[in-house]
């Protein structure tokens, strides 16, 4: 699959890496210019355990490149992960600015786009906020129906700092919090690489399990 991971921290840094290496064709897409060269030049911006020379291996098989630009990235992916951070405000509750942001940039391509695309969420949010918040901002800026022109799932990542490649690739399960059966089916696509049991549920159930455990 052709994929776009959008946010070059942690989180997307692993998940772009591990998705290359296991054969897809992944773009990185981060507004920080620095990220974004340490990729393209096989470079990890991050440190963990085994992935500066992840990043260098597949970069050098041109499985995996990176980008400032999020409308030509999404116009050449199939599916958009996002793995941006929603930090805490001062109280208590979860800063969505970033998420937002993503979501009106990935709806300003699909504007223009008209095949079918697949929006992932990895980013912790309360349950509710993809369909209640993320989906009305990918239809208003993009003219395209939720189910109709494009996915959306929750798909909680439960990586540690230090093992974070392994837990990739042997987590206890996939989550997968679906819009709809089509949805859901491009995410255990995604992730055939790995062998673990897959439970997928309805997008508020995959939120809760992510915020909960988070």
């Amino acid at each position: 699959m052709r994929v776009s991971v959008f946010g070059l921290g942690y989180v997307g840094c692993v998940s772009a890496a591990c998705l290359a290496r296991d054969g897809h064709t992944v773009i990185g897409v981060d507004v920080d210019q620095q990220k974004v060269a340490a990729v393209a030049s096989g470079r990890s911006p991050v440190i963990e355990r085994g992935l500066d020379q992840l990043i260098a291996e597949v970069t050098r098989a041109g499985k995996l490149r990176a980008t400032l630009d999020s409308k030509a990235a999404v116009g050449q992916t199939d599916v958009s992960l996002i793995c941006v951070g929603t930090p805490s405000n001062g109280n208590g509750s979860l800063n969505l600015h970033y998420l937002e942001r993503v979501c009106m940039e990935i709806a300003g391509a699909l504007a223009t786009k008209k095949d079918y695309h697949l929006v992932i969420v990895r980013s912790t949010v309360l349950p509710g906020t993809l369909e209640g918040k993320l989906a009305p901002i990918l239809e208003k800026h993009s003219g395209r129906r939720r189910g109709d022109d494009f996915g959306l799932c929750s798909n909680p990542e439960f990586l540690r700092e230090g093992s974070a490649i392994e837990d990739y690739d042997h987590p206890c399960q996939i989550v997968i919090g679906e819009l709809d059966a089509r949805s859901g089916e491009g995410v255990q696509n995604l992730y055939q690489a790995i062998q673990a049991p897959v439970v997928r549920t309805p997008i508020k159930t995959a939120e809760m399990l992510k915020y909960v455990n988070n």
